[in-house]
C-alpha cells in the first residue's frame, strides 16, 4: 500500500509555516497517543529547525496507560518537553502552562532580566484529525477553533490568546507527501487521519483485527462475544462478528462491509478499550 493523499492546502500550509517560524517562540506538536510515532510528521524536523519543541500525546484516555507512560519517558530522554491530554475532557491547563514554562525557560528568564513582558507565541501543529482544534478549545475554555471528527477541517491559520500570556497559532493538519510504509499507512487509516473513502474498509478492519490479536484480542472477544481473534484469517473473525451483530444481507449473506465500518468506528470511539498500536523502543 502506497498512500499519496496530499491535498493542495497541505502544501500551502507547509509554505506558510516556514514563513511564520520567524515570529514563533516554540512549536507544540499534537500526537495521537494510540500511535505516537506514526502520527509524527517526519517533515517537521526540517521545518522546525532549531525551534523549541513540545510534544502532546492527545487522546490519552483511549490509549493504554502503561504504554503511554513508556512513550512519555522515551520522548523526554530525547530532550522533548512532553505532556499527555484528553481533549474531550480538558482539565490540563495547569499542566500545559507548566510544560510551556519548562520548554521556554531560557526565553522567559531572558525577558524577565530585561523587564520585557510579552506573550509566548506557540505554533500548534499535527497531522489531520489528531485533535489540535479541540485541544485549543479546551485550553481556552470555549469553542473558538473549528473542530470536527474528520480530517481536513481546519484549512487556514487561526490565532488565539490565552490569559494575555500565550498566543496560539492553530495550523491545518499536514501529512507528508507520500506514505510508503504499509504499517504507518494502516495506523493512520485506523485512527481516521486518512479519509476512509480512499481505502477498502473490509481490508482496514482485517488489518486492525490482525494488529489487535496479539495484545488486545481479549478486548475484541469481550466486546463482540466471539470465541477468538484469528490473526491468520481475520476475515473469518470479521464474519463471526457480523453474525453476532445480526448484520445480514439478502439470502442470509453476512454484511461484512457494514460490520467493518462499525468495527472501525467503535475502535476510534474507544469502545474496544484503551489500546495503543505502537510500543516505545527498548532503550
Amino acid at each position: 500500500m502506497s498512500i499519496n493523499w496530499y491535498p493542495g492546502h497541505m502544501a500551502k500550509t507547509r509554505r506558510l509555516m516556514l514563513g511564520d517560524l520567524k515570529n514563533i517562540d516554540m512549536i507544540c506538536e499534537i500526537l495521537d497517543a494510540r500511535i505516537p510515532e506514526s502520527s509524527r510528521n517526519p517533515d517537521l524536523t526540517d521545518i522546525a529547525r532549531d525551534k523549541r519543541r513540545m510534544l502532546v500525546l492527545n487522546r490519552e484516555d483511549q490509549a493504554d496507560p502503561a504504554v503511554t507512560a513508556g512513550w512519555v519517558e522515551h520522548y523526554r530522554r530525547q530532550g522533548y518537553t512532553v505532556m499527555t491530554a484528553n481533549s474531550q475532557k480538558g482539565g490540563f491547563l495547569n499542566e500545559f502552562t507548566a510544560a510551556v514554562g519548562r520548554c521556554c525557560a531560557d526565553l522567559l528568564e531572558r525577558n524577565a532580566a530585561k523587564g520585557v513582558n510579552r506573550t509566548v507565541k506557540i505554533m500548534i501543529v499535527g497531522i489531520p484529525n489528531v485533535g489540535k482544534s479541540s485541544f485549543i478549545n479546551r485550553l481556552l475554555g470555549k469553542k473558538s477553533a473549528i473542530a470536527e471528527d474528520r480530517p481536513g477541517v481546519t484549512r487556514a491559520r487561526q490565532w488565539f490568546n490565552l490569559a494575555g500570556k500565550y498566543d496560539f497559532m492553530d495550523t491545518p493538519g499536514m501529512l507528508w507527501p507520500k506514505i510508503d510504509d504499509d504499517s504507518v499507512g494502516y495506523k493512520l487509516a485506523f485512527t481516521g487521519t486518512i479519509r476512509d473513502e480512499i481505502l477498502d474498509r473490509e481490508d482496514m478492519a482485517c488489518m486492525l483485527l490482525r494488529q489487535l490479536a496479539e495484545r488486545y484480542g481479549e478486548n475484541v472477544v469481550k466486546r463482540y462475544g466471539i470465541t477468538d481473534v484469528n490473526a491468520e484469517m481475520p476475515y473469518e473473525t470479521l464474519e463471526e462478528i457480523a453474525k453476532k451483530r445480526g448484520f445480514l444481507q439478502g439470502r442470509g449473506q453476512l454484511d461484512t462491509e457494514r460490520m467493518a465500518k462499525v468495527f472501525i468506528d467503535e475502535f476510534r470511539a474507544g469502545k474496544l478499550g484503551r489500546i495503543t498500536l505502537e510500543l516505545p523502543p527498548q532503550e
